[in-house]
C-alpha cells in the first residue's frame, strides 16, 4: 500500500525513455525509434502512451512577445495495458515527419515529447530534441543565396494567419546582403513552403532607403517587395543564382 502511495507521486513509479534511431532528419522523412518503459516498484495501469512532435513560435499578445508550443504531430502509440514491477517493455514506432516542420536553425527547437498516462499518478515524461536539416531543394536555394552574397542573420518562427498553412506560424529566414546588394537592400527574408514534389519559396525584399522618396517608402512600409519562386527536383542542376538575381533586379528598377 505504501509503495502504491509513493508511486502515485512519482517515487518508484514506471519510467519512460524514447530512443531515436536517428535524431538528424529532413522534412518529409520517416522518424524511427522505440519507446522503452521500465516498471516501478508496483504494478501500474498505463492508459495511454503518446508521442508529440512539437516546436515553438513567438506571438504578440497585449504588446508583449510570448512563446507558444505547437504540436506538429500527435501520435498514440499503445492501448491500455498493465506493466508489472521491474518489467521492461519496448515498443517500436515509425513516424511520418510533416513537410511543413521548421528547420532547427537559430534557436528554433523541434522535439519529441513522450508521456505515459497513468490514472491518479504523476505521468512519466521524456523529451528528445531533433536536428532538422534542409531538404536538398532547400539547400540548393540556400546555396544560391550564399553565392549571391547573402548571409543568414536570424531565424524566427512567428505566428501568422495570412498564409493558410497547416500550422499557426511560419519560419522566417532573414539574410543580410554582403555582396553587390549591400548598398541596395537592408535585408532579404525567405519563407519555405515545402510539398512532396516541390518547394515554394517566398522572398521579401526590403530595399534600402535612398533620398526623400526612399525615406517615404520606408516610413510607410512601401519599400518591401515580394517574389515567389517554385523549385522542383529537375531544377537542382539549374542556375538558380541567375533566376534569383534577375528577380531581385526586377524589383530594384
Amino acid at each position: 500500500m505504501f509503495k502504491n502511495l509513493l508511486a502515485s507521486v512519482g517515487i518508484g513509479a514506471a519510467k519512460v525513455d524514447t530512443r531515436l534511431f536517428n535524431n538528424s532528419v529532413i522534412p518529409g522523412e520517416v522518424l524511427e525509434g522505440e519507446v522503452y518503459i521500465l516498471g516501478g516498484d508496483v504494478a501500474q495501469n498505463i492508459d495511454d502512451i503518446y508521442l508529440k512532435l512539437a516546436t515553438e513560435y513567438e506571438r504578440e499578445v497585449d504588446d508583449s512577445t510570448v512563446t507558444e508550443e505547437c504540436v506538429l504531430v500527435n501520435y498514440r502509440l499503445s492501448e491500455r495495458f498493465t506493466i508489472q514491477p521491474n518489467e521492461e517493455v519496448m515498443i517500436p514506432f515509425s513516424l511520418d515527419l510533416p513537410y511543413e516542420m521548421p528547420l532547427t536553425f537559430g534557436k528554433t527547437p523541434v522535439y519529441i515529447r513522450t508521456g505515459l498516462d497513468i490514472k491518479s499518478a504523476i505521468n512519466p515524461r521524456d523529451r528528445d530534441y531533433l536536428e532538422v536539416r534542409p531538404h536538398p531543394l532547400m539547400q540548393r536555394v540556400l546555396q544560391a543565396l550564399e553565392n549571391l552574397g547573402f548571409q543568414l542573420n536570424e531565424v524566427d518562427c512567428e505566428y501568422t494567419h495570412h498564409f493558410g498553412g497547416t500550422y499557426p506560424f511560419v519560419q522566417e529566414l532573414e539574410f543580410r546582403p554582403t555582396g553587390n546588394y549591400r548598398n541596395h537592400l537592408d535585408e532579404l527574408e525567405v519563407i519555405f513552403f515545402f510539398k512532396p514534389d516541390e518547394l515554394e519559396v517566398l522572398l521579401e525584399i526590403d530595399k534600402r532607403a535612398r533620398g526623400w522618396k526612399g525615406w517615404m517608402e520606408e516610413a510607410f512600409d512601401l519599400d518591401e517587395r515580394y517574389m515567389r519562386l517554385v523549385v522542383t527536383p529537375s531544377d537542382l542542376e539549374q542556375d538558380l543564382e541567375v533566376m534569383i538575381d534577375q528577380m531581385i533586379q526586377s524589383h530594384l528598377d
